[in-house]
């Protein structure tokens, strides 16, 4: 593979890694914005319906009971705090790649440190409980920042060659 097909590649690998960032702090914003407006007895009536045809399929599903016993143990201000977190996150993942899918260079070290942080917030997480998707979560992750690095470098040498 030449070098432009490669460099073309790691872009496309970027783009997708940097959508998908977008997706999930979408999805966050709405989790959050769920979670401010319904009441914990709602939520506790709501998943089971949600998951009811999973649980027959598979009883023991983890990811399925995990969601319940959360949901079955999340007063009033716990609650309150997962909303703004998630929240806060999507907001500061949809700036950061708003920032980057216009090829602002301020974008990327700043979405590097925001991201390496939430890296080491999951990977903290991750001393206390083991889960197969917040690995999954994480490696992307690490993934991405790796491709909003190269693709920081790339967009510096561009913007210095044009200057």
């Amino acid at each position: 593979m030449d070098k432009i097909s490669e460099e073309r590649g790691l872009h496309d690998l970027f783009e997708i890694g940097v959508i998908l960032k977008g997706i999930d702090g979408t999805l966050e914003i709405i989790g959050g914005a769920f979670l401010w407006f319904v009441s914990p007895g709602t939520l506790n009536a709501i998943v089971p319906y949600l998951f009811r045809g999973e649980l027959i399929e598979d009883p023991k599903d983890w990811l399925v009971n995990t969601l319940l016993h959360v949901t079955q143990n999340l007063s009033g201000g716990l609650q309150t705090y997962a909303s703004i977190i998630l929240i806060t996150h999507g907001v500061v993942k949809i700036f950061l790649i708003a920032g980057l899918l216009r090829n602002k260079l301020w974008a990327y070290p700043a979405a590097i440190v925001v991201f390496i942080g939430f890296i080491i917030s999951q990977l903290y997480q991750l001393s206390f409980q083991y889960s197969l998707f917040l690995w999954a979560i994480t490696i992307i992750d690490v993934f991405v920042v790796l491709l909003i690095a190269h693709e920081y470098r790339h967009a510096r040498r561009s913007t210095a060659t044009v200057a």
